[in-house]
């Protein structure tokens, strides 16, 4: 599975230091990251819509030290209050969602005013020789990749979506999948204003 290699899981290691307190998790999967959860995560609300991702992550959560409970299917509404969450996390994630743009307004709002939102995605490549491959073949990728977008400018996105982003870096898979239109990585960290 090209989430579960090496690489990626050196990302995830890479993106979690600094989640705290209650976190939020949008497409929570199988609980790749479960492993990688710093100390200082009191309680991880997961959303997913996939029940067999729930079966896979079972051995996962039997271990974690940290109680996982499942909120939601969908990450374009969280049933969590208003400020009620100290972080958010989303790997993989606003490739395959409906309406990426909403569910990263339903995490500002879930956010306390200051916290952070810590995202490993992949998406558009500023390369324009890439960038023209990933529009051409994002019709047969959200066929094949259940609704999975190879050219959504996730650093945009996010931004957009009022969230100020703290820390970006941008880095290319390392094996598989083995061509660039599939694997160019927005890796980071952005605040929900305090105002």
């Amino acid at each position: 599975m090209a989430l579960a290699t090496k690489d990626v899981r050196g990302h995830r290691q890479r993106v979690v230091p600094g989640l705290r307190g209650a976190v939020v998790e949008i497409g929570f999967g199988s609980g790749l990251n479960v492993p990688f959860y710093p100390d200082d995560v009191e309680i991880v609300y997961a959303v997913d819509p996939s029940a067999v991702g729930r079966k896979l992550a079972a051995k996962r959560l039997s271990e974690s030290p940290v109680p996982v409970e499942f909120v939601g299917l969908d990450g374009e509404h969280l049933p969590l209050g208003d400020a009620s969450v100290d972080a958010a996390l989303s790997t993989f994630t606003l490739c395959t969602i409906p309406d990426a743009t909403q569910a990263l307004h339903e995490l500002l709002r879930v956010l306390r005013p200051g916290e952070r939102f810590h995202f490993l995605e992949h998406g558009l490549c500023p390369e324009l020789a890439t960038s023209r491959w990933q529009h051409r073949l994002n019709g047969f990728q959200r066929r094949v990749a259940g609704g999975c977008n190879l050219n959504r400018p996730i650093d945009r996105l996010i931004q957009d979506a009022g969230f100020d982003i703290r820390e970006l870096r941008n880095d290319w898979f390392r094996g598989p999948p083995p061509s660039k239109p599939w694997g160019y990585l927005y890796e980071g960290v952005a605040a929900r204003p305090d105002g």
